[in-house]
């Protein structure tokens, strides 16, 4: 059994199962994918993000504004909390800082002081909400570190998605009560040093992902990502670690609902199971 952590399934390629959402999460089903958090990366697109979890009881939702978005209108505290609210996110998020872009096109993405901002709001916002923050960062390693140790409760804590940093980064977000998330980039012949980081974080702080439609995992590298190809990353897991895709599948399931603990709905005796043997249920 497995959970997609981060996925974008209100950004479907229409090259995917032909556009059809409900095929797409089908073909993940029959492989096992059991759970989907899809995301929001902004506030005016989260309505269509609820729109897609109250169909399908298998999907949840967070609320946040991207590092590289550009907004109309930069959202307060208060709104970034209402939409959570309202619309029952998880999580806020994806938020972040993403300095990648900043010299190759100034003029197309947020500036630095911007991001920031951004990114303080929705920390104090998930603090204040005592919800786990879904941080995407790239290049803009000790700036994430400091407002996280600023701005964010290890209690309730947080995960950096899509990881691609190195492991000292991965550990200290680990002390600070952080889960770390990898992507379809663990299978990519040229990510050495991420592969690292999936032998050496501790399995019980590790999630997986597909962030699709991006990123499609080795053998599908080029194609249009979809949510049943997170087993791919799974896989690549536990061939690094030595251990089996199964023990991948039930821990990774547990530390999900050990950090979205608003995502634990009315759960199968399947899910059940695995959730007692993890110690998060009764």
């Amino acid at each position: 059994m497995f959970v997609d952590s981060h996925c974008h399934l209100d950004r479907l390629d229409p090259a995917t199962h032909g556009g059809d959402l409900a095929a797409t999460l089908d073909a993940a089903r029959a492989r096992g994918v059991k759970q989907f958090l899809a995301i929001g990366v902004t506030l005016d697109e989260v309505p269509g993000v609820a729109a897609i979890a109250r169909e399908h009881d298998d999907v949840v939702i967070s609320a946040g504004v991207h590092p590289l978005h550009r907004v109309a209108e930069e959202p307060t505290v208060e709104a970034i909390k209402e939409t959570a609210d309202r619309y029952g996110a998880v999580a806020i998020g994806e938020c972040g800082l993403d300095y990648h872009y900043l010299e190759k096109a100034p003029d197309k993405v947020p500036s630095r002081e911007v991001q920031r901002e951004r990114f303080r709001r929705q920390l104090i916002a998930a603090t204040e909400l005592a919800l786990p923050v879904i941080i995407h960062t790239r290049e803009a390693r000790d700036e994430t570190l400091a407002l996280i140790r600023e701005h964010t409760n290890p209690e309730v804590g947080g995960v950096l998605h899509c990881f691609t940093e190195d492991l000292e980064m991965a550990r200290e977000a680990v002390r600070h009560g952080f889960y770390i998330s990898l992507s379809g980039i663990v299978t990519f012949h040229s990510a050495k040093s991420l592969r690292e980081v999936a032998r050496q974080v501790p399995l019980d702080r590790l999630l997986i992902e597909t962030d699709s439609p991006y990123l499609a995992p080795v053998p599908h590298r080029g194609k249009p990502n979809e949510p049943a190809w997170v087993v791919e990353v799974a896989e690549c897991i536990a061939a690094e670690r030595g251990i089996s895709v199964e023990e991948v599948a039930m821990q990774t399931t547990a530390n999900f609902y050990q950090l979205f603990r608003a995502a634990s709905p009315e759960v199968s005796e399947e899910m059940r199971g695995i959730l007692q043997g993890a110690g998060l249920v009764k």
